[in-house]
């Protein structure tokens, strides 16, 4: 709703009152790299979050892309997945 593309918005004591009151209210927030379970999925993959009392900053990218590997060596005898793969 801003009509920005993306933007860092800092929760510090420089945020304004009102926008702080504003963030200030509960909000469902999902947590991340939780395993997908329909039947428990509200009560196990969210928590109430209020912005300005828990985070030091709010990050917003309206797009985003997939990280790409940067291409490395391999160890002599290191599984190409080690240390996950094992």
């Amino acid at each position: 709703e801003v009509g920005l593309p993306r933007f860092l918005l800092p929760m510090g004591r420089q945020l304004d009152p009102a926008v702080h009151r504003a963030l200030s209210t509960l909000r469902l927030q999902r947590y991340i790299g939780v395993i997908y379970r329909p039947d428990t999925e509200r009560w196990s993959h969210y928590s109430y979050a209020s912005l300005p009392d828990q985070y030091d900053a709010f990050v917003w990218f309206d797009e985003t892309r997939a990280v790409v590997p940067v291409p490395g060596p391999l160890q002599a005898g290191e599984d190409e997945t080690y240390p996950f793969g094992l």
